[in-house]
């Protein structure tokens, strides 16, 4: 299997992000995560296109009270990354992010999702209960097809990647996906990790992955997890933004309904789009820090 690995240089000196890399083997590979801070592990999984850049703004903060453990999927940020579309899939995805967990031996975990990290997380939250203490779920789903699901504005996205494939502009997406304006090292900082069209096959097979119809590969497993969360009184917090057109406020709504541990209550964000951490992660920081109490 080929395997491409970003020069270390297109790392350097990124704007708001001067974290010390850590990295452990897997499979074969190199994964990367932040390891920042003292106290009981806050893990912070990311989305699509993105990596553990994303986060820059909430790490410092949450590293006063937690252990900061950010990392970057196979396929992203200073992660190795397949060559192959056909290597990605979801179950893997969940694997490597458990194996990580055990690695690391992490309990009392207060884990924090968005995008891909809600159906990543919250599965290998499910299926290692015994080392998690807290859910905080940020504009994500379990992306089972009814309930609204697809939506029109994930069909928007999905076939918009369809068509560019491993040509994703990634900086491009992350400005149309945030609802302030990126300044060009922000957007230069999105795109290191994807030098070459070689580096995007991790970007170029996420959006594929979702599934949209019955019987897609992930549809039972996204439904399994609903079921174990809809039955798990831990602690949960449930953040969205007012402007995703993925992921509007509805699917918060409904999110708090399910997790008894958000006793029926979602915050919602205003002024942020889909990457609610761009816009406003320090806001949604602190409210995490209030939560853990």
């Amino acid at each position: 299997m080929d395997v491409y690995r970003t020069p270390d240089a297109r790392f350097e000196n990124l704007p708001g992000y001067p974290f010390k890399p850590h990295y452990t083997e897997l499979d074969g590979m190199r994964m990367h995560y932040v390891d920042e801070g003292h106290g009981d592990p806050i893990l912070l999984l990311h989305g699509e296109p993105d990596w553990s850049y994303l986060y820059r703004k909430m790490i410092p903060q949450l590293a006063t009270a937690f252990r900061v453990i950010a990392p970057d999927y196979f396929g992203f940020g200073r992660s190795d990354k397949p060559t192959d579309i056909g290597w990605y899939t979801y179950d893997r995805h969940v694997e490597s992010i458990k194996a990580l967990i055990t690695e690391l031996d992490l309990h009392g975990i207060t884990v924090v999702v968005q995008d891909w990290g809600g159906p990543i997380g919250l599965r290998a939250a499910t299926q290692l209960p015994e080392r998690f203490a807290r859910l905080v779920v940020l504009n994500t789903g379990l992306m089972s097809p009814g309930e609204g699901w697809p939506s029109e504005g994930f069909m928007n996205w999905r076939n918009f990647a369809e068509r560019v494939g491993l040509d994703l502009p990634v900086g491009k997406v992350m400005q149309s996906s945030t609802a302030g304006e990126l300044d060009e090292a922000t957007l230069a900082a999105y795109d290191a990790p994807f030098p070459t069209r070689e580096s995007k096959a991790g970007v170029a097979a996420f959006p594929l992955l979702v599934p949209i119809r019955e019987g897609d590969p992930g549809a039972e497993e996204m439904r399994e997890v609903k079921t174990f969360l809809a039955g798990w009184n831990l602690p949960a917090i449930v953040i969205f933004s007012d402007g995703d057109p993925v992921f509007r406020p509805e699917v918060g709504h409904r999110f708090a309904k399910m997790l008894p541990g958000a006793h029926d209550h979602a915050e919602i964000i205003e002024g942020a789009g889909h990457m609610l951490q761009e816009d406003k992660g320090e806001e949604i920081a602190r409210r995490i820090l209030e939560f853990a109490g």
